[in-house]
């Protein structure tokens, strides 16, 4: 193109195009014949901003119409990359035109934001290049979080297509931001003017004098001039930029901010560990994080990310660990910090204990200071150790092996490799949980391992025979302490189950046979589990920890090889019986525990002093048994356990005397049961003292009540009859009525039976009728309807058939419906039996009422065969007559649903057996009761024979062509 510059200089030559601003004296090609009527306008109306405002659109249109014809006209790709919007000299004139119709413009509106705002854009459109404007689906958030606002203005940050080269066209650059300048001199409140000045700074383009000292300025001055209700909508683009640029500008941004504003302070530390344009700052950002991990467990500081104080604490640790020598002290002066921060805690201790008795520090002083580990400028390092200890340790019991095993990572890392063990092995010592505990264990084997490969390695490559032995000594070190280490995870692990609950016996137990046959170190473990447990926390069984270890003695240990000591175990047993263990049966089991042992020695004159001494009896014997407000040995001469084993031991040894006075004793005191009644009577009887033994009986049946003297009796009269059978009637029928007498009806029917198998045996017929008589009225409802039978039965036996008719009368007044349709059946079949026909059909009749024919089949059968055999057409008629009566009543009444229930449940099997539809419970139960009875003509004979109407289906019968159909219906 002619005219078109060529060479970079020459290029750079063109600007500054708009400095002086340019005016028809200075640049005769800005005007032409066709604007000469505005000039004229505009020279007319000064001061009308429409004026202007449509001249500048009108000039702005034509200048985009005349480019856009141009743009077909040859300019170098070179020059378009360098120049950008102004490449060609038609662009440059244009750019030329409204600088000057705008700043002419603003000689008479210079606070106009709409004027200012337009010459902004167009100026920017010229410099930076074309604006690429993305679709937003929705509005933007109002006042978000601050973490939020920044990566939504990420994704908004302005960007541009073809700038003008920032060294070529460096003059119009720093004229873009003149002009801002002088905008905001007129406009320094409004926000908008300012975040398009700061998004200029943002442009890839954008020249360094600009992008770096003189935008920090810049954000500063905006910062000053805006009112705080406006900063947030600065800091975003500030904090973006200094990202950006990285170095200590990053660093000084974020502090500034983070003094007014916290919620970043996690995205600072991640800025801190992975800066731009900087070495990293892994000190200040786990003093940061520290921080933050205290404020949050007091409930100052509420993450943005929702991390909990512990996660926070855990990232300091995890920066600790990858940052060891950066930030954290080496083990000399660990231990100098340690030993300076335990002698300020004492110091501390004292001035409380001295501020609380009135002669210490003033307690009202509020001076805080600031604590180096939380200032992030503060260059001194941390007391690894200490942090972890007091801050994490202290307060997250429940996250020990995490915590153990970070100090111990922090130690390797720093190659201190005798202190990371020193720190293992205090992390196993300590840990009160399985879970943390294999992850410490884990972790310390992991370190073994390695440590052991790690010398593998350096043995292949030395060449120093006198380096090689060392090496070979150390990694023989690090294998036995590796061995030793798997050998101890078991008692490790019971330590720590132990740590958990010093009073769990089981634990103790399981600590004892970890030893094996190591006699010495068995013996060492009960002692220290004596000294341990509390016997009133202790879990179950507390007292076979000193049965057992009485026997270790008594046995020559655990294997047995060493002599017994007797002596040995009953100090060990005495010792036990002064412990007051939870449960009184507890110390019960170690004085009978003491008895058999001596019975073991063949020492039987001990072993009852040892009982003897257990059951010593106070003189208050008032004492309540379930008073735990009292010791166990104040309450032990009421256990059964212990009396029922020293009178166990005195019938094995003693004499009977002795055996009966212990006996007696124990029903004196009130705490025997049926057991040791029943024991001591059939004791007794064995030595022959019947009397004595029906004696103690009675003793028993006064002692308890029913149910419990039921038993007792029921032994009681079974012996007495064994013993005496009828030579002594009237002695045993009183035990009986006395029994009766206070027995309830559930359990009477025993003894009534017994009562009246005496008097078959030894007494009278007639008199065991009225005792069978008095058991159907006393015995319980639902045993009587078995008692009455059982009358029955006897009365048959004793008196015949013909007397039992007032019993099943009496039976059929007094036993339930459905019990009374079964004793009806009994009774009908003992008419016939005697030839009572009409009166069996009676019964019959009378028993109807209560069996519903879809329910009681069986009933209406038997009856139903009963006609057959004995009736005539009018008798089975009437019998029709009344099922269909009862039918018809029960089917008003409740028991209607079980019927329908019962009908439907069998007609639905018919169906599915025959092949048919299943039908409701009503058609089920119609079609049943539909089906009538047929009578078929008589034989030879002339007599009538009525088929089954309910159990045999007309169907089944043989085809007769003599038939004779009879309705259901038809009156009779």
């Amino acid at each position: 193109m002619p005219g078109e510059p060529s060479s970079y200089n020459s290029l750079a030559s063109l600007f500054p195009l708009a400095y002086p601003v340019p005016s028809p004296l200075t640049h005769p090609d800005l005007l032409t014949h066709k604007d000469l009527h505005r000039e004229e306008d505009l020279l007319r109306n000064p001061n009308s901003f429409r004026a202007w405002w449509t001249s500048l659109q009108a000039t702005r249109e034509a200048c985009l119409a005349e480019q856009k014809l141009e743009g077909s006209l040859d300019v170098s790709d070179a020059t378009r990359a360098l120049l950008g919007p102004l490449a060609s000299p038609l662009a440059r004139l244009n750019f030329q035109r409204l600088t000057y119709l705008y700043e002419s413009a603003l000689v008479h509106f210079a606070g106009s934001f709409k004027l200012w705002k337009s010459y902004l854009t167009m100026r920017m459109s010229f410099v930076c290049g074309k604006p690429v404007i993305r679709k937003r689906a929705g509005g933007k958030k109002k006042l978000p979080e601050m973490g939020d606002a920044l990566e939504d203005e990420l994704e908004d940050l302005e960007k541009w297509e073809g700038p003008l080269d920032p060294i070529v066209g460096w003059e119009e650059w720093k004229l873009l931001a003149a002009t801002f300048e002088r905008a905001l001199m007129y406009l320094p409140k409004l926000p908008r003017l300012w975040l398009m000045y700061i998004s200029i700074f943002f442009h890839p383009a954008c020249p360094p004098n600009l992008s770096l000292t003189h935008a920090r300025r810049t954000f500063d001055r905006a910062l000053r001039t805006l009112p705080p209700s406006l900063h947030a909508r600065i800091w975003t683009r500030y904090l973006l930029l200094s990202e950006r640029k990285g170095g200590v500008t990053a660093f000084s941004v974020y502090r500034r901010y983070l003094s007014v504003d916290p919620s970043l302070s996690e995205r600072y530390v991640a800025l801190l560990l992975n800066p731009v344009n900087a070495e990293p700052r892994p000190l200040e950002a786990a003093k940061l994080l520290l921080q933050l991990a205290r404020n949050a467990s007091k409930g100052q500081y509420i993450s943005p990310e929702g991390k909990s104080p512990y996660q926070l604490l855990e990232s300091f640790i995890d920066v600790v660990e990858k940052f060891s020598e950066q930030v954290g002290l080496d083990v000399e002066e660990t231990l100098k910090s340690n030993q300076s921060i335990a002698e300020a805690d004492s110091l501390k201790e004292v001035s409380e204990s001295a501020s609380v008795n009135g002669s210490g520090a003033n307690i009202n002083d509020t001076t805080k200071t600031v604590d180096p580990d939380e200032d992030p400028l503060n260059p001194r390092k941390f007391n690894i150790e200490d942090i972890i200890k007091k801050d994490g340790l202290g307060v997250y019991k429940d996250q020990a092996g995490r915590l153990w095993v970070g100090l111990a990572t922090y130690w390797i890392k720093r190659a201190e490799f005798d202190r990371a063990k020193h720190t293992f092995e205090a992390g196993l010592s300590s840990v009160l949980t399985v879970r943390d505990f294999n992850q410490i264990f884990d972790s310390y084997g992991e370190f073994g391992q390695s440590l052991m490969d790690a010398l593998m390695e350096s043995l292949k490559e030395e060449e120093d025979d006198e380096e090689i032995a060392e090496t070979e000594k150390e990694l023989d070190q690090q294998m036995k302490d590796f061995e030793d280490l798997a050998d101890r995870r078991p008692f490790l692990l019971n330590d720590v189950m132990i740590r958990r609950n010093p009073n769990d016996v089981q634990e103790w137990e399981k600590r004892v046979a970890l030893w094996g046959e190591d006699d010495e170190k068995v013996a060492e473990t009960y002692t220290q589990a004596f000294e341990t447990i509390n016997p009133r926390k202790a879990t179950p069984n507390f007292h076979r920890l000193y049965i057992a270890f009485a026997r270790f003695y008594e046995e020559g240990g655990v294997s047995g090889k060493a002599e017994p000591d007797l002596q040995s175990a009953r100090k060990i047993l005495e010792k036990a019986t002064k412990v007051n263990f939870r449960a009184v049966d507890d110390l019960a089991e170690i004085w009978c525990e003491w008895a058999e042992m001596e019975l073991r020695h063949d020492n039987d004159d001990e072993a009852i002093r040892v009982m003897q001494r257990a059951a010593a009896v106070p003189k208050n014997t008032k004492i309540n048994y379930h008073d735990h407000s009292l010791s166990v040995q104040a309450r032990l001469f009421k256990s059964l356990k212990l009396w029922s084993f020293y009178v166990d031991l005195e019938e094995a040894i003693g004499t009977v005397e002795s055996a009966k006075a212990v006996y007696d004793k124990i029903i004196e005191l009130r705490i025997a049961n049926a057991q040791i009644i029943v024991n001591y009577a059939a004791f007794l009887e064995e030595n022959k003292y019947f009397e004595e033994s029906f004696k103690v009986y009675e003793r028993g049946v006064e002692l308890f009540t029913f149910p419990v003297s039921f038993e007792i009796w029921n032994i009681y009269l079974s012996k007495f009859i064994k013993r005496y059978g009828g030579t002594k009637l009237e002695r045993a029928r009183d035990l009986f009525e006395q029994a009766l007498e206070k027995c309830p009806a559930k359990s009477c029917k025993p003894i009534f039976l017994l009562y009246a198998k005496l008097e078959e045996e030894h007494g009278l017929a007639k008199r065991a009728m009225s005792i069978y008589e008095r058991a159907t009225q006393e015995v319980n409802d639902t045993d009587k309807f078995e008692m009455y039978k059982i009358y029955i039965a006897k009365a048959t036996e004793n008196f015949g058939l013909p007397a039992t008719r007032p019993i099943y009368e009496r039976a059929i007044e007094i036993l339930p419906d459905r019990q009374t349709a079964e004793m009806c059946l009994h009774f009908a079949a003992l008419e016939r039996k005697l030839g009572e026909i009409d009166r069996a059909r009676a019964v019959y009749a009378h028993a109807s009422q209560f069996c519903d024919p879809r329910i009681h089949s069986r009933f209406w059968s038997e009856w139903n065969s009963f006609e057959i055999e004995t009736g005539s057409e009018d008798t089975f008629r009437e019998m029709l007559r009344i099922k269909r009566s009862v039918q018809a009543q029960f089917n008003t009444e409740a028991s209607y649903l079980a019927a329908q229930t019962v009908a439907a449940t069998q007609g639905s099997q018919i169906s599915k057996e025959n092949g048919e539809e299943p039908q409701d419970a009503m058609a089920a139960a119609e079609k049943q009761a539909g089906k009538g009875p047929a009578f078929v003509a008589a034989k030879a004979t002339g007599s009538f024979k009525p088929a089954e109407s309910n159990d045999v289906a007309a169907s089944d019968q043989p085809s007769n062509v003599d038939e004779i159909h009879i309705s259901d219906d038809e009156d009779i």
